[in-house]
């Protein structure tokens, strides 16, 4: 978000799908090719949103480092969808 709020009004909703297929990828390696494109894109215009995305890169890719079947938890800000994303499918099945 902190990026966004460096951008102007009307290139918001077009750089957080950037944003999000940073989140979306599914691997380092994809996330990394998303990263350095919203980079390339916004730098030369808008220094400050791609400043203030490269200062915290390490803690944007921890991601990453987790397994691919945890990151659907990881990924959702809603902490009870992530308390129960596991539970879901297995009550589904039970109905």
């Amino acid at each position: 978000m902190n990026a966004l709020n460096c951008l102007p009004k009307s290139l918001q909703a077009k750089a957080k799908q950037w944003l999000h297929n940073i989140w979306q990828a599914a691997t380092q390696a994809e996330a990394a090719k998303a990263f350095e494109l919203f980079i390339r894109t916004y730098e030369a215009k808008y220094p400050k949103a791609t400043t203030c995305l490269q200062e915290d890169r390490e803690d944007l890719m921890t991601f990453c480092d987790f397994p691919a079947q945890h990151l659907q938890s990881i990924r959702t800000s809603n902490p009870i969808e992530s308390t129960f994303a596991t539970i879901r499918p297995n009550a589904r099945k039970a109905v």
